[in-house]
């Protein structure tokens, strides 16, 4: 009896689960510790989220300083560069620290934390991004109308929907996906704590989980998507029909500029999220992580405000205000 006790104690499965309670964090092997120039990529991603924080920074300043564009479209607009601000900064310190000083360990409470951010932030961008595609709706399509239906309560209304839904339904995914038994080597190879990457180091069966993503992820992708084809369809007929060549062309730019945004996010998003896992492999999952964590934000207020004359003037104008910030900008 005493030695079939110590037999299934000393059971490579038991040992493994042992290991699995005794050592609680990870290690994130992220693309800096798989590409052939980690030093010339940790370089880059420096630029890129410097280039991120500094955008998003300064629209967000313009956007709050300036009262001409305290209307409901660019108070969507900061709402974006705040989410883009947050989302790169959850993620991408830690990477460049940890190349930095070769440490890759992530606690267990550290990486819960991380994809709870992670996957708010990511939330709320998705919902924004279609209430943003309503706003050019009702803008082009109902100019008469603009200030009825997207009256400040309503724009606030949408604001507190996107991150409410986006952070419930995170903490819902956060504490089921952590509370599964880790064992393996505990080698998340991702950027982050995500959870595709983490279910592959679960010791109990998480198809039906993996299952129940799939599905919850489609379900939180495809409506907005549907309603942002929708709303620029419609704005496309309208478009077509305007008298003036000027008209035209300034509501081209600027839905051709949230168009490019939310072909980057949405494609990102599908590629981890919609895919079957077969489609996935850890090195295409480290690339896809690193634009939609880090390159789209430091993207999207370029594509935004370089577009956008109203938006450049009220630059032009803070600036004007306040000669040692144009000095640091420059």
């Amino acid at each position: 009896m005493g030695f079939s006790l110590l037999k299934q104690l000393n059971s490579p499965r038991r040992m493994e689960l042992w290991n699995s309670t005794v050592g609680r964090d990870f290690i994130l092997v992220g693309i800096l510790n798989d590409c052939a120039f980690p030093e010339l990529l940790c370089a880059t991603i420096t630029v890129l989220y410097m280039l991120a924080l500094i955008s998003n920074s300064l629209l967000l300043l313009v956007i709050t300083m300036d009262t001409r564009l305290h209307v409901p479209m660019y108070q969507l607009l900061g709402q974006l560069s705040l989410m883009d601000l947050l989302f790169t900064s959850v993620v991408t310190p830690k990477a460049l620290v940890d190349f930095l000083r070769r440490e890759y360990i992530i606690s267990f409470e550290g990486c819960a934390l991380q994809m709870f951010l992670a996957l708010t932030l990511g939330g709320a961008e998705d919902l924004l991004l279609a209430f943003m595609a309503y706003d050019r709706y009702v803008a082009i399509c109902h100019p008469l109308n603009y200030m009825v239906y997207m009256r400040p309560r309503v724009c606030w209304l949408m604001v507190a929907t996107s991150w409410i839904l986006a952070l419930l339904s995170a903490l819902g995914y956060t504490i089921y996906t952590m509370h599964y038994p880790f064992c393996k080597a505990r080698k998340i190879r991702h950027l982050l704590c995500e959870i595709p990457p983490l279910l592959k180091l679960a010791c109990a069966d998480s198809s039906r989980y993996e299952l129940l993503v799939y599905v919850m992820g489609v379900t939180f992708l495809i409506p907005p998507l549907a309603a942002i084809v929708a709303s620029y369809t419609l704005i496309l007929f309208t478009v077509l029909h305007m008298p003036t060549n000027e008209g035209k062309k300034k509501a081209l730019v600027t839905c051709s500029s949230h168009l490019t945004v939310v072909g980057m996010f949405y494609g990102a998003a599908t590629f981890m999220y919609v895919l079957p896992s077969s489609f996935h492999s850890p090195k295409q999952d480290n690339i896809i992580s690193v634009f939609y964590t880090i390159v789209t934000p430091a993207l999207n207020p370029l594509i935004y405000s370089l577009r956008n004359k109203e938006v450049m003037g009220a630059l032009r104008r803070v600036l004007g205000k306040h000669p040692v910030l144009a000095h640091f900008t420059l």
